[in-house]
């Protein structure tokens, strides 16, 4: 590296933010929009590294560019798949494909009991869901929600956490 350049690279982090945004201005020929020190001394030390040493390749840079434009990166998340609907008693509902199964959750098909002010709520267990009065809810704490008023863990309003678990 030239004594120069090390000068130049030593000299960064004692700049303040506006001279590290004229230097900026200087090296890159444009505007910096950020006001982050750490940054724009960081994208100037590489750029007067890159000038002084030199720059990608030719070959490099096409196929950077390659590589930027190709046509199989994906940039939307791919769309949810057609579920079917299934038809549960007197109703019919649309599986939530996405409801992921946690460690502390009972198997589908398992009724879950529990008393609350002397009436004794029944809730069974689905594949996509929690159903309780006809209604399927996405989550045991949405169900505890219903039946209480307020909010607070499904897990343990129905007695599923043991002692040390995080509710």
């Amino acid at each position: 590296m030239h004594p120069q350049l090390i000068a130049d690279l030593a000299a960064l982090p004692t700049f303040s933010v506006r001279e590290l945004r004229a230097r900026f201005e200087t090296v890159f020929h444009e505007p910096a929009r950020s006001f982050n020190k750490a940054w724009l001394a960081r994208r100037i030390a590489w750029r007067l590294q890159a000038q002084a040493e030199g720059d990608l390749s030719e070959r490099a840079r096409r196929r950077a560019a390659e590589l930027a434009t190709d046509a199989d990166i994906r940039v939307t998340p791919p769309r949810a798949s057609a579920v079917p609907q299934v038809d549960i008693g007197h109703r019919t509902t649309v599986p939530v494909p996405h409801l992921r199964k946690s460690a502390g959750m009972p198997a589908p098909g398992t009724l879950l009991t529990r008393t609350y002010k002397g009436a004794t709520i029944r809730v069974a267990v689905l594949a996509d869901g929690f159903d309780w009065n006809g209604s399927v809810y996405t989550s045991l704490t949405a169900v505890a929600k219903a039946i209480t008023g307020s909010h607070l863990s499904g897990r343990a309003f129905f007695g599923l956490v043991r002692e040390g678990d995080a509710a």
